[in-house]
């Protein structure tokens, strides 16, 4: 885990680098090049606008850094692979379209609207997937901040589907270019990006797994999600709490059986957000952990159980799902490449993925422990989601295999014509 890399100073040697700054020059004389040069090739046309919202936006965050990072902007891993993992499926998007007559600026312009949406759609699915345990009750002003960072993690990849998806569906449409063969093309863009971003999760500590006692197991530090989780539900102290309708229970190692725990360390708890402060407390204290006990109608007198103190520093050996994850994105994505020269219609490799994909993914969250199962179906809110996404898929099959073979996006000479949008043929 290495969730902040290093930092951009405010200034350096006592030159400024952010505000009006040296860092906020750069940035404007780069995008005032790369601005002049579309201007000069194609005009002032959509795409050159399209430059400009990237430019403002992030001359705005350089402006006004220092106000809101005295100490500095920090470079997370996170953010960094989320970085390189646009920067490859925008790679590997131009090189495909660009082969089909579609111009390098199209595809600039298109990944700019699918990241704000993707970003806006994966953050949103985890604000409200987390809203109780981590944003309720707070003010809205640091609510607002904390929603904000998102390069510190806390981004669901099906909620980028979503918001892609709908920026997606705008884009393709407004500027008149074919739907399901732009779809064909990013979509190994978008699982290579993924295996990157995935790499992410890792560096930041985020999206793992249950115990696991094989010698690829992973730990992670006093600071992270899964030290945390595990803290929270008891594991570090020796003990196991279970979340029941009727409370917070301790499970006997013995025989399996469910307690519910009346209090712990002598405050009282309802539920394992109750529990989170007394035993964080006794990690901190470096004290042991009693829990008072009653049974499940809670009818006789409490007893006690105690267990040590948690002298753990890094979490217990877990699953590395984010591994996992990563090597099943770029298999995907590998499948996804190489079946798109060979497919028969347009639609068929984004198919694919969202048949694969929310396969994969259904079978990931087994062995994953940061989401609850929600809606009394005793599967993650990411599981409900991959089995709606499979359907859809399976219904977009039947629909898709009715269109004659032959209807796709068709090569085209190279370099492709300077200032055309797209020169893609469809078959007839």
């Amino acid at each position: 885990m290495l969730s902040e890399l290093f930092r951009i100073p405010v200034s350096l040697g006592g030159v400024p680098l952010l505000g009006l700054g040296v860092l906020l020059a750069l940035w404007l004389v780069g995008f005032g090049v790369v601005m002049a040069r579309h201007a000069a090739r194609h005009g002032v046309d959509a795409d050159f606008w399209g430059y400009a919202q990237p430019a403002v936006i992030g001359a705005l965050v350089l402006l006004f850094a220092p106000r809101f990072a005295p100490e500095g902007i920090p470079i997370r891993g996170y953010g960094v692979m989320l970085l390189l993992a646009i920067s490859v499926g925008v790679a590997m998007a131009v090189h495909r379209a660009r082969r089909h007559g579609i111009a390098p600026d199209t595809i600039f312009a298109l990944v700019f609207w699918l990241f704000v949406a993707g970003i806006a759609g994966a953050r949103s699915f985890f604000v409200i997937e987390y809203w109780d345990e981590r944003y309720a009750g707070r003010p809205l002003g640091e609510t607002i901040v904390d929603v904000l960072q998102f390069t510190e993690g806390g981004l669901v990849v099906y909620g980028s589907v979503i918001g892609g998806l709908v920026a997606f569906v705008w884009f393709v449409r407004r500027h008149g270019l074919p739907l399901r063969g732009m779809a064909d093309i990013l979509a190994p863009c978008f699982m290579a990006g993924l295996a990157l971003g995935r790499l992410g999760c890792l560096l930041n500590g985020c999206c793992y797994g249950g115990p696991c006692d094989l010698p690829w197991a992973v730990t992670f530090p006093a600071d992270s999600p899964p030290f945390m989780d595990q803290l929270v539900h008891g594991k570090l102290h020796g003990a196991d709490l279970v979340e029941t309708e009727k409370g917070i229970a301790l499970r006997r190692e013995d025989d399996g059986r469910l307690e519910l725990i009346d209090s712990i360390n002598g405050t009282p708890v309802d539920s394992l957000v109750d529990a989170a402060t007394p035993l964080i407390n006794a990690f901190v204290a470096g004290e042991q952990v009693t829990f008072d006990l009653s049974d499940a109608e809670r009818t006789t007198a409490p007893s006690s159980q105690s267990y040590p103190p948690a002298a753990r520093q890094r979490s217990l050996p877990v699953h590395p799902t984010q591994v996992y994850s990563s090597v099943n994105a770029a298999l995907t994505a590998w499948l996804l490449w190489v079946w798109f020269p060979h497919r028969r219609r347009d639609g068929e490799v984004a198919l694919l993925m969202f048949t694969l994909y929310p396969i994969s993914r259904f079978l990931l969250e087994v062995i994953r422990t940061d989401e609850s199962a929600i809606f009394g179906t005793g599967l993650s809110i990411s599981q409900n989601v991959s089995l709606v996404a499979l359907a859809l898929a399976t219904v977009g099959w039947v629909l898709l295999l009715r269109t004659p073979p032959g209807r796709r996006l068709e090569e085209v000479p190279l370099p492709a014509s300077p200032g055309g949008r797209t020169r893609a043929a469809t078959a007839a």
